[in-house]
């Protein structure tokens, strides 16, 4: 999933640079629309033959300023694989597979500051509630963490400002968690609590 979303986001960022956009508010604008409600491209994802994440994301964001944005993501999936994990052979390979899966639920508190035209740098604090299931679906533990993601992207706004999309990168941290079972912490002790590389491509509407 992350390949994929990652080959739309080079796509993507190219057709917007290739426009005349207009991306960023001006100083002295006081009339650019403060809220908007969004989500992200990783819900096609959900439409994957395999491994389907079943993916839900809510975004709901004010503009503090032209360049302070805030907003509160709400979001569930599930993985069967070691969030940290780099890009590689060992990506989604069978052998790294946890022996079931982790579904989690969790609100992201984000902060962006626009730096020039829309180039912008975002810090995503995600508390996240994780349920540890068998492979035969039977919930077998439960655990808590804190997902961090720590973004650099672009914010190119059409049709008047009406709708957004904001192809990115980032790094994920995961600054703390509970004890695993068993079965997956053997598997995720092995990889780093960082992850580089994440891509992202968030999109939005104004009001």
């Amino acid at each position: 999933m992350r390949r994929k979303l990652m080959a739309t986001v080079l796509l993507l960022s190219g057709i917007c640079s290739a426009t005349t956009l207009n991306a960023q508010y001006a100083k002295d604008d006081t009339t650019y629309p403060r809220c908007f409600i969004g989500s992200t491209f990783f819900l096609f994802g959900n439409l994957a033959k395999k491994n389907l994440p079943g993916f839900v994301q809510l975004n709901f964001g004010y503009r503090i300023t032209g360049r302070d944005v805030i907003s509160i993501e709400l979001k569930t999936w599930k993985y069967a694989w070691s969030l940290g994990i780099p890009w590689g052979k060992s990506y989604e390979a069978e052998e790294e597979k946890v022996p079931g899966h982790i579904r989690e639920w969790g609100f992201a508190m984000v902060y962006q500051r626009f730096w020039w035209n829309g180039l912008y740098t975002g810090i995503h604090v995600m508390p996240a509630w994780q349920s540890f299931v068998s492979p035969q679906g039977k919930k077998i533990d439960k655990g808590f963490h804190i997902f961090n993601t720590y973004r650099v992207g672009y914010h190119f706004k059409f049709f008047n400002d009406l709708m957004f999309f904001e192809p990115s990168l980032a790094v994920t941290h995961r600054p703390y968690h509970t004890d695993m079972p068993e079965g997956f912490k053997k598997l995720d002790d092995k990889w780093s609590k960082f992850f580089i590389g994440e891509p992202g491509l968030h999109f939005g509407v104004n009001f």
